[in-house]
């Protein structure tokens, strides 16, 4: 018997665009305070139909509460039109529609992406919940930016100045949001179950490296790979392990091949797990790497000049 909660083959037919991060972030909205792409968007992303999104959505109505998935109203869909980029809105005629669409919050694509079959599905949900996290950080990061872009808007409509000179203002501020920010914190705690959160956290930590990063973890896997595949080029990569360590000498001559260069050495005066940022910034790790996530655990800064130092002279 077919299984009812599967939702039908891909769709080979339909007119298909690849997109990576930065263009799956223009497809996601601030609606009802939440960010969210419309089901069309996510059908178009994943090669289905946008009826036949909805129709699993149906059929599995118990997995998609409001936090997940909602129906827009006519303000809200009349609101959005005039923010049509990339849209699939708009191409779709909407007034054609027997029904207002439905959009899909992170938690709701990360459920639909559970009832897909294809093997698109793999590497797009991937490229959406990056683009939802990037979103989110520069939100929060440019919140301030653009409160101030809301105080320009209303000065320059009351004071009635010409376009010319508005566009200007608004141009100078946007610039300013351009301008990439790293999110400072000091500390964070991970509970059991958000591997994808202190997984993106070092990954960010990893990126903002421009010359060199020492990670010190006596129980690192092929896993650590993965995450240093994100780092910028030329970034120069020690790793001092244990013995115990789970990491092969193939392993990591391929890894060196693309994206260079790495060095693992052993040792066993380490306890903890330490990551260093350019001899610069030192980070402690409750756990291992390849174990983010799977038990409650914290990631700190340490601030301390001397402490960075003392880890620093070890690679």
């Amino acid at each position: 018997m077919k299984d009812e909660n599967k939702i039908i083959p891909v769709n080979k037919d339909l007119d298909v665009i690849k997109y990576d991060i930065d263009n799956i972030k223009s497809l996601i909205y601030t609606i009802r305070g939440q960010q969210v792409m419309l089901d069309s968007d996510v059908a178009m992303l994943y090669h289905y139909e946008t009826k036949k999104i909805n129709q699993t959505v149906k059929r599995n109505i118990q997995r998609f509460p409001e936090k997940f998935c909602f129906q827009l109203n006519e303000e809200e869909l009349e609101n959005l039109r005039s923010q049509f980029v990339t849209s699939s809105l708009e191409k779709e005629n909407y007034g054609g529609r027997r029904y207002l669409p439905y959009v899909f919050t992170e938690q709701g694509i990360a459920m639909l992406s559970g009832l897909l079959r294809n093997q698109i599905a793999i590497q797009v949900s991937i490229n959406i919940m990056d683009a939802f996290v990037e979103m989110r950080k520069f939100l929060v990061t440019n919140g301030q930016v653009f409160e101030r872009l809301s105080n320009v808007e209303f000065k320059l409509l009351n004071q009635d100045r010409k376009l010319s000179n508005h566009e200007k203002n608004f141009e100078k501020i946007f610039d300013e949001l351009q301008k990439k920010k790293k999110e400072e914190f000091n500390q964070k705690i991970f509970f059991d179950g958000q591997i994808y959160d202190s997984y993106s956290l070092i990954i960010d930590i990893i990126k903002t490296a421009k010359n060199k990063i020492l990670i010190i973890d006596n129980y690192i896997d092929d896993s650590i790979l993965k995450m240093l595949s994100k780092k910028n080029r030329d970034v120069e990569v020690v790793i001092l392990t244990s013995q115990n360590s789970d990491i092969s000498k193939l392993d990591i001559n391929k890894f060196n091949k693309q994206y260079k260069t790495l060095k693992i050495a052993k040792t066993s005066k380490f306890h903890d797990r330490f990551i260093v940022i350019d001899n610069k910034e030192l980070y402690h790790c409750g756990a291992s790497l390849k174990d983010l996530g799977k038990k409650c655990f914290a990631i700190s800064k340490i601030e301390d000049r001397d402490y960075v130092e003392k880890i620093s002279k070890f690679s």
